[in-house]
């Protein structure tokens, strides 16, 4: 007998924010209606608060991390978590209204809005992380490999199952299509029944055993989810499996079919005309103040430069305040760790918040730069990626970021291997670049600025 069908995470996704958003309409009800005096409400006055309310909640949550599934079913941070993203919340939306509204509250509904709200955020996720406690969350996978994948057969299973996040998915049958046979069909299909998605990772779909075709198209028809080993790690870890041996490579390919993406390159021009304007001040008015503590805390030149391998592999000047000593590379070329003992004390702080960071807009400004895209690395760093894996170089199809998708996805790169791992996500970027894409990048630098996270 076949298992009842199990919610991916996009549909609990959705069934968490749903409540979440009833209750967050509920109480923008309580003090539109009733704690505010009836002297400031209109039409108008409902519509801006209520639109605020929700754009003010779904940033938060997206900034937050509000809606990683690995948390929200975890009873430890159920309660820490709701209750100061949600009291986060009632407090930006109360200063909102008394700033730019300035009305006049009555004291128990508005006591109800900023106390219970966060109460009740908090409750329904600790009834949605029970349900699930019973419901079945995890997906059993049939994993099809052949000859060509058999040596990284524990390293994809490993990935199948979650490597540093949680997939919701579990190998429970591997099954080689070169060495395995179906002389005990019967067992087989009891097992495949108990099977909720078939991953398949081959060379060449047409050496599929007939037999076992059939029973995938049966299994098909009953529902089950059937993908590739690329759409699965693309779908779950938002990157380009670069090291799979077989279909990632097509998938490498169509990065090269261009597509025309009016709204993205208007969207593109205008975050990096505003952008270059507010970053452009906000270093103007920091340079006085880091030319003052360079010359206390951190002796030696201002600014640091350095050439960077930029679009379609043509060199550039970047521009970043010095975080290093003077003689940071006077051993040789090494890439910057998380702990590294060449950056100085003040060094620390500037990375820290970013500001080495600001002086990258010069390079935005004479246009080898953008602010979301890949970032861009030293020549003899790759030359050196590029003999470990032969799609390095499609990074340098679009101009270099400041910040990227593998900066808010993966960690402080530090060596090559984390070099390659980044690819992943840089290619990804690449081929699914979006309005939306860009949108999430610049929320989660944001979060990534604020925890110290990434590089």
């Amino acid at each position: 007998m076949s298992r009842p069908s199990i919610l991916n995470s996009v549909e609990r996704k959705f069934i968490l924010l749903i409540g979440d958003l009833l209750i967050v309409l509920v109480s923008l009800n309580v003090l539109v209606n009733h704690a505010i005096d009836e002297e400031f409400i209109s039409v108008k006055f409902k519509i801006i608060v209520f639109a605020t309310g929700l754009f003010i909640y779904l940033s938060l949550a997206y900034i937050l991390d509000f809606y990683n599934l690995e948390k929200a079913l975890k009873r430890k941070y159920i309660f820490s978590q709701s209750i100061y993203i949600s009291a986060l919340y009632v407090l930006v939306i109360f200063l909102f209204t008394v700033l730019v509204f300035d009305v006049s509250f009555w004291r128990i509904p508005l006591l109800c809005f900023l106390m219970l709200t966060p109460v009740e955020i908090s409750l329904w996720r600790f009834f949605f992380g029970n349900v699930f406690k019973i419901l079945p969350i995890t997906k059993n996978v049939l994993y099809i490999y052949d000859d060509s994948t058999e040596e990284s057969l524990r390293k994809d299973t490993e990935i199948i199952d979650g490597q540093d996040i949680e997939t919701f998915h579990k190998v429970k049958i591997t099954y080689s299509i070169n060495k395995s046979n179906l002389n005990n069909k019967k067992t087989f299909l009891s097992a495949a029944n108990k099977i909720d998605t078939w991953i398949i990772n081959t060379n060449n779909y047409n050496n599929f055993p007939k037999e076992l075709e059939k029973i995938l198209l049966r299994s098909i028809l009953q529902g089950k989810e059937v993908v590739s080993f690329t759409s699965y790690y693309e779908n779950i870890y938002e990157a380009l499996p670069i090291r799979s041996h077989n279909d990632s490579f097509y998938e490498i390919l169509q990065l090269r079919n261009k597509k025309i993406r009016y709204l993205h390159r208007i969207f593109n021009f205008s975050v990096n005309f505003s952008l270059c304007f507010f970053v452009g001040v906000l270093l103007v008015l920091c340079i006085p103040f880091v030319f003052i503590l360079n010359l206390l805390f951190n002796k030696g030149p201002l600014f640091y430069t350095q050439k960077r391998v930029g679009q379609y592999g043509k060199e550039f000047k970047i521009f970043k305040f010095r975080s290093m000593v003077v003689d940071a590379e006077k051993s040789g070329a090494k890439m910057a760790t998380k702990n590294d003992s060449r950056i100085t004390p003040f060094g620390k702080i500037l990375r820290a918040f970013r500001v080495d960071e600001l002086p990258q807009i010069i390079s935005v400004i004479k246009g080898d730069m953008q602010f979301i895209g890949p970032r861009p690395e030293r020549k003899i760093f790759v030359d050196e990626l590029n003999k470990i894996t032969p799609f390095y170089n499609v990074r340098h199809l679009i101009k270099p970021g400041i910040t990227g998708w593998a900066q808010v996805k993966y960690k402080y790169g530090e060596n090559l291997d984390d070099s390659v791992k980044k690819l992943e996500f840089d290619l990804y970027y690449i081929k699914n670049k979006s309005i939306t894409l860009d949108l999430r990048i610049m929320f989660k630098t944001i979060t990534t600025v604020l925890f110290s996270r990434g590089i």
